[in-house]
């Protein structure tokens, strides 16, 4: 497939009217052919528009057409096969093997929607029959979920599979029944064409409305508030930093209609060392801390940037065991200069700290967009009084805190931001420690984890990858699964409606069988 450097719209290629921009190889170093343009307003609004007109009958169509369409998508990406890698290595400095996986889980979060648009249960069907000797008399409610709308989609930097043009906040969405309008990450807009068309094939194989897929291209920041303002859009997918996840909810809330701006933004994602295990295992734990903590070269949002221990001599073998481990880890390439020099800033910030002691740095890092994996160690006291060592450093370090005690440990946490996940590192006798932290990181975070690291999202249908703000700007909803789908969802009830008119999944006869709750009884009838 020839990249064009086009974006798509209404089904047909078109070029944008902007300055000319190029993907970069931070590998290499190099900007990489084709130029792309970004869109202007007119074509921004004309993507707005044919999604808003494709809405009513795309809505309409069975989940099981639905999951026809998302099953399509899928193949057309798999048939794109080694050229997509090759252009995402080249875009983003990740490795083969990442990219690789990376794909399989954008295929199979497709095939977990689909799946779930055929089972149905997603519909939330209710039926309460009427009751017309009753006094008051009830009358016949029926109620569904249906798709709020166009939904805008912003690629993530980090994942340009994944979490991008076909990534979760697009498979949700188009299994909720809402077109998509993508804006496609400058970092890899030649593997944004790439999938952008592989969806516009699967809208053409499936016979469906051209405006149901856009791609859009662009730099800076006008194009997402452009597309974020355009009154056709009724809800926001994003990933990235705080900054940019603010900015788009400022702008959703002050729209005439306000929308939801679901944004997953920041995360440091606590480790808490407890006794029994740090006193069992601390050099285990530490070379799964650096593994974790080097992974991609930490650029993940579940990255592990704040471990917790109590100190004293196990902390310290510990902190010891992880030093070196992590100064024997390569600097690695990062997704791009601009990236690069923004995790070196946050490197310098946690350096100058008075309170803040560098344990160990890795291989020195050249100055080509390369990231150094750095550890740094500060008390529980100079934590909690300085709230800038809770901010996220996105990239491969990690800060060290050693509590007092179990008490200060539980300090922190009652004092951490809203966080994507936190982790319990923990023995039998751990237990009514754990216990007692609980209660607080239920209210803290998205996903709470024993024994393991955070890095690595399954895609399945208890996942919950979101969190309390800032991790997300709705801590009631998540970005991986299949619970993913209730952000593009609003209920609709239809109150004595006859029953010719009523959608399949509130008839009588239940053509497609689904699970329904019948007058509060759960069942297939």
């Amino acid at each position: 497939m020839n990249i064009t450097g086009q974006s798509l719209i209404g089904g047909v290629s078109v070029q944008g009217t902007g300055a000319p921009f190029f993907a970069f190889d931070p590998t290499l170093g190099a900007a990489l052919e084709p130029a792309f343009h970004t869109v202007d307003a007119q074509q921004i609004d004309g993507a707005c528009m044919v999604a808003q007109a494709s809405f009513d009958a795309y809505r309409a169509l069975s989940g099981a057409r639905r999951a026809a369409f998302l099953d399509a998508i899928g193949e057309q990406i798999l048939a794109l096969g080694d050229a997509l890698i090759v252009r995402a290595m080249a875009e983003s400095g990740l490795p083969r093997a990442r990219l690789e996986g990376e794909r399989g889980r954008t295929v199979g979060q497709l095939k977990l929607f689909a799946d779930l648009l055929r089972e149905g249960s997603w519909v939330d069907a209710r039926i309460d029959c009427a009751l017309p000797l009753r006094q008051p008399p009830r009358p016949d409610l029926r109620m569904r979920l249906i798709g709020l709308g166009p939904v805008a989609v912003f690629g993530a930097s980090n994942f340009p599979l994944a979490f991008s043009v076909a990534g979760g906040d697009t498979a949700a969405a188009l299994a909720a029944g809402c077109p998509v309008v993508v804006k496609a990450h400058p970092f890899h807009p030649g593997t944004s064409e790439m999938v952008g068309r592989a969806i516009q094939l699967a809208v053409r194989q499936c016979d469906l409305p051209a405006g149901v897929f856009g791609l859009l291209t662009g730099t800076g920041n006008a194009l997402g508030a452009e597309l974020v303002r355009h009154p056709a859009i009724q809800a926001v997918g994003f990933t990235g930093s705080r900054q940019g996840g603010l900015a788009l909810m400022a702008i959703a809330a002050a729209r005439p209609q306000p929308i939801p701006v679901y944004a997953e933004m920041s995360s440091i994602n606590p480790v808490f060392l407890l006794p029994q295990a740090l006193a069992a295992r601390a050099e285990t734990m530490a070379a799964g801390l650096t593994q974790s903590l080097t992974m991609g070269v930490g650029q993940f949002c579940t990255n592990p940037g704040l471990v917790l221990g109590i100190q004293g001599a196990d902390f310290e073998r510990f902190c010891d065991a992880a030093a070196q481990a992590l100064g024997e880890a390569p600097a690695g390439v990062m997704l791009s200069p601009a990236i690069a020099a923004n995790y070196g800033r946050g490197l310098a910030h946690l350096a100058g700290n008075a309170e803040v002691r560098a344990l160990a740095r890795a291989q020195e890092a050249p100055a080509d967009g390369r990231g150094q994996p750095a550890l740094f160690r500060s008390s529980a006291a100079a934590f909690l009084l300085d709230a800038r060592l809770s901010e996220e450093v996105f990239g491969p370090a990690a800060l060290l805190v050693a509590c007092r005690d179990l008490a200060q440990m539980r300090e922190i946490a009652e004092n951490l931001e809203g966080q994507l996940t936190a982790t319990l590192q923990m023995d039998e006798g751990d237990l009514a420690a754990a216990a007692e932290l609980l209660p607080v990181l239920e209210r803290k975070v998205g996903r709470i984890l024993a024994n393991g690291f955070p890095t690595g999202v399954e895609v399945a249908t208890a996942m919950v990858h979101g969190g309390p703000f800032p991790a997300t700007s709705d801590g009631r909803s998540s970005s991986v699964g299949t619970a993913a789908i209730q952000r593009f969802l609003r209920p609709v009830a239809y109150q004595n409606l006859a029953p010719a008119l009523l959608p399949p999944e509130l008839r009588d006869d239940n053509p497609d069988g689904i699970w329904r709750r019948r007058d509060a009884v759960l069942g297939r009838t």
